[in-house]
This record gives C-alpha cells, structure tokens and sequence, in this order.
C-alpha cells in the first residue's frame, strides 16, 4: 500500500506542473487565481498521503488544514484585490 500512496504522491506532483506553466502563462487574471488554486488542493492531497507514509497522520492533517485556510484566505484576498482593481 505504501508505494501505491508513494505512486499517487509522485503522480500528483507531475500534475502540478501544467498547473503551474498555466499560473504563469495563463492569459487572464482568473486563469492564473483558479491554477494557483488547483496547486494548493494538489499540495493538500500530498500532504495528506504523506501522513498515510510516514504513519503520523494526525499530524499532516493539522498541517493541511491550516494550508487550506491559508490556501482559501489568500484567494478570497487576491480576488478582492483585482476586483478593486478592475481587472476582475
């Protein structure tokens, strides 16, 4: 089970990077917002499947979670930047 979880792990890291080429490409604002996005829910789900590997998952999962209220602030905050902004 483990070099399944290690397989999904490696996985989701490739996964991230045709998130990451279209957070920095990404034609519009909102493009690059829900990319960003994409990447942080892929970093939770490791970290989650890491926990699983490294037997401690009580631990990991209070790191995700405060990487996803982390994750969640800093979009609600950017959206209201460039709303303000006028690009939105």
């Amino acid at each position: 089970m483990e070099s399944f979880f290690l397989g999904v792990c490696l996985f989701l890291c490739l996964l991230v990077l045709p998130c990451l080429y279209r957070a920095i490409v990404g034609p519009t604002v909102i493009d690059r917002m829900v990319a960003i996005g994409a990447i942080g829910t892929k970093t939770l789900v490791i970290l989650v499947l890491m926990g699983f590997l490294y037997k401690r998952i009580a631990m990991f999962i209070d790191i995700s979670m405060v990487y996803a209220i982390l994750n969640f602030i800093s979009t609600l905050a950017a959206a209201r930047y460039f709303e303000v902004k006028g690009e939105i």
